[in-house]
């Protein structure tokens, strides 16, 4: 089997490419373009993996024959690549419907054309809104309060045209929030633990939104049964543990766990549009347990903590610190 993962330089991408080649798969990475050929936090995987490089495809999304290129052959691709930001979202809405919206047609197109055995297309909790009922099932209407969430929400729907229009075999994952090592400091989890290791106050904008974190390796393990199975094509699975917190909470875990004692200060810029903040997101992945046998295995508030040292640890390291600017609002 030859799986082609989009985005695969990413946190999550990242992640995902580690287990799935720990898994003996062959993965061909399709890597954003850049001058230096840089690969992202696949670099960092190559000490582990030196054939990676072997496996990278420098491309464009956007650019439908750069896709289109690289999916011959192919049995399973994993669309992962996309503009994730929502601050900056804000600022360049265009860019990310040319990114999400028509790099993910380009993704179904290709696959398409190269007669793809499974398109594993990847959504976000955020094209729920604010919830209508906690916790989110599969069934909740679509709300987007976001440029970044409407640009995932339309690509979702491009998938699913093509399933129901051409019966390309398409599964749509929708993982709630991630969190772990790699991760960018423009997510919260990140921001709060290099803040803490650099200086004696955090900035964050509000800490009332209520949020369920799961630990990227824990996803990637859900990703690699659905790119192995044949079940789940034309439907769409949350992925989660259910479990859900508030900011504040979580900061004074991660403050806990780190023996700190920081001042928190509400930064203005850091706050979301009062009818763009997303309050609540706790998923019910019912679905996705029964139908994969699919079980998270850092369940509950132990679990989290779990997750959380390892992650606390890997941005102790100061090599891996030196990557990140905590003391910039980076959107």
């Amino acid at each position: 089997m030859k799986i082609l993962i989009t985005g695969s330089e990413g946190f999550f991408g990242s992640h995902l490419v580690e287990r799935l080649l720990r898994s003996g798969l062959d993965v061909t990475c399709f890597v954003q373009y850049n001058s230096i050929s840089s690969a992202g936090w696949l670099d960092d995987l190559s000490n582990t993996f030196p054939a990676i490089r072997k496996k990278l495809v420098f491309g464009d999304i956007r650019d439908l024959e750069s896709v289109n290129r690289t999916m011959s052959g192919i049995d399973v691709c994993i669309h992962l690549a996309a503009l994730i930001a929502i601050p900056y979202s804000y600022k360049n809405p265009r860019g990310y419907l040319e990114t999400n919206t028509i790099g993910t047609l380009n993704v179904m197109e290709s696959s398409l054309r190269n007669n793809v055995k499974r398109v594993i297309h990847v959504s976000t909790s955020e094209v729920y809104g604010t919830p209508r009922w906690i916790p989110i099932s599969e069934e909740h209407p679509i709300q987007t309060q976001s440029p970044y969430s409407a640009s995932k929400a339309a690509a979702d729907n491009v998938a699913m045209s093509y399933y129901y229009s051409f019966s390309l075999p398409v599964v749509i994952l929708r993982p709630f929030n991630l969190f772990g090592p790699r991760q960018s400091t423009r997510a919260v989890i990140p921001s709060i633990i290099t803040q803490a290791l650099k200086q004696n106050s955090i900035s964050l904008g509000s800490t009332l939104p209520r949020r369920e974190f799961n630990y990227a390796p824990e996803i990637a393990e859900a990703f690699l049964k659905v790119a192995l199975s044949d079940k789940g094509v034309g439907e769409t699975y949350n992925v989660g543990n259910g479990t859900d917190l508030s900011i504040a909470q979580v900061v004074g875990l991660i403050l806990e766990l780190m023996n700190k004692d920081c001042k928190i200060i509400e930064d203005p810029e850091r706050v979301r549009p009062q009818l763009s903040e997303v309050e609540t997101l706790q998923s019910d992945s019912t679905k996705m347990h029964k139908e994969f046998d699919w079980k998270y295995g850092l369940s509950g508030l132990e679990g989290f903590k779990q997750g959380l040292i390892q992650t606390i640890d890997w941005y102790s390291d100061s090599r891996n610190l030196s990557k990140f600017y905590s003391d910039e609002y980076g959107i």
